[in-house]
């Protein structure tokens, strides 16, 4: 993504918190950089990859709060809607020479597997979801599919079990299931979202990690959404992501360019960043302790997810 684009109004920034192997001064310096209910609560998971990735979501919600919408990061207020969504709480203005509208912004995050992503728009609302394909642990993958029934519907599950071996069956599923994701984050409703009154018609072309897809068709109560844009992609060979776009607050703009995940460091994410609080040594003891992840991982990572599922991490 180039920096031009940025500036447009598209962001679309990931982060591999799975690789991320952060030693004392960079976890106990993120720590003091979230809010402290955030580091609170990040702090109670149980799992250093749960910790990992819920630290790196709050880390990247504020570098773009701080850099795109040009607030001063010790005056960045995020809180969640009850529905876990989160949002900008206060201050909703910019400084007085940044020449921005920060209200017009709508941004979300997901992480799931080795990511966490975030997806912004000016002027239209806007849904990430990140995926990895992963074999089921506990089941096969039609004891799997069975379990799954409901959420798709009679077309998809054709779609899906026509695509070839057990791992492209997979594969297909859980680009179904980022895309139907996507929606449901970007309309904020959470829980309770019939997900069979989603129907999803892919573009023809091959997904791949060199190409960014936003041919797909999103029917509502089998009636074609021609409001709302989805852009495909792979960060690996493992993970899809899907952004939603929809509902542009200026009736007369035109579809924004498709726009390509950046891939972020940790020095990126904590470039913009000042304390919040002091230093919390046992916070770092407390860490450290933690097992990576569980031991039946695969079983963890491929377990049926409710919708909405990472917007509680």
């Amino acid at each position: 993504m180039s920096e031009a684009v940025a500036q447009m109004g598209s962001v679309r920034w990931a982060f591999r918190c799975g690789s991320w192997t952060p030693g004392r001064a960079d976890w106990l310096f993120a720590a003091r950089c979230v809010q402290p209910e955030e580091k609170d609560r990040i702090g109670k998971f149980v799992f250093a990859k749960d910790a990992k990735s819920a630290m790196a979501g709050r880390l990247l919600l504020r570098r773009f709060v701080c850099e795109k919408m040009h607030i001063p990061w010790a005056h960045i207020r995020l809180e969640r809607s009850p529905r876990g969504k989160p949002y900008l709480a206060a201050p909703l203005q910019a400084s007085p020479d940044s020449g921005t509208e920060p209200q017009t912004w709508s941004f979300n995050i997901s992480h799931q597997g080795d990511y966490a992503v975030l997806a912004a728009e000016k002027g239209m609302q806007v849904g990430v979801d990140v995926m990895k394909t992963s074999m089921p642990g506990s089941s096969t993958v039609t004891e799997f599919f069975r379990i799954m029934t409901r959420q798709f519907t009679p077309y998809e599950w054709r779609v899906i079990q026509s695509a070839g071996s057990e791992q492209q069956q997979l594969a297909m599923f859980y680009r179904h299931w980022t895309l139907k994701e996507s929606f449901i984050k970007a309309i904020g409703t959470g829980l309770g979202f019939n997900l069979q009154r989603l129907e999803f018609h892919l573009s023809s072309e091959a997904l791949t990690q060199s190409r960014l897809l936003c041919q797909t068709r999103m029917h509502l109560d089998d009636e074609d959404e021609e409001e709302w844009l989805f852009e495909e992609s792979l960060l690996d060979g493992d993970h899809h992501v899907a952004v939603a776009l929809g509902h542009s607050t200026n009736p007369t703009s035109s579809l924004p360019p498709a726009t390509a995940f950046t891939l972020l460091t940790f020095a990126d994410l904590i470039a913009s960043a000042s304390p919040l609080t002091e230093e919390d040594p046992a916070y770092w003891e407390s860490f450290k302790t933690k097992a990576q992840a569980p031991l039946r991982q695969r079983d963890a990572q491929s377990r049926p997810l409710p919708v909405h599922f990472d917007a509680f991490l």
